[in-house]
């Protein structure tokens, strides 16, 4: 019994982080959907925006954020208190 519950449970995680991923796109489409309707868009207007809106990125993640900072502070040859206070400052920033 306890050797099926693994593999169960490694399946629920996956089944439930595509649900995610596909809640969030369909959230973005909603979204630029109704800011395109707000604009009374139409026609080839409104595929544009739609385009557009649905290319955006996300938010940068604190991972993504930290490599970028972490990078341009290798570039800087920052060291000691210098790096400290940069990366608190771009990870504030970005």
């Amino acid at each position: 019994m306890k050797m099926l519950q693994m593999p169960l449970l490694v399946l629920a995680v996956l089944f439930s982080a595509q649900g995610f991923a596909a809640t969030a796109q369909q959230e973005k489409m909603k979204t630029c959907n109704a800011d395109a309707t707000t604009q009374a868009l139409t026609g080839d207007k409104r595929k544009a925006f739609m385009s557009t809106c649905l290319k955006k990125s996300a938010p940068a993640t604190q991972q993504e954020k930290m490599k970028t900072c972490n990078a341009d502070a290798n570039t800087q040859a920052l060291k000691g208190d210098a790096r400290k206070t940069y990366m608190s400052d771009c990870l504030k920033k970005k």
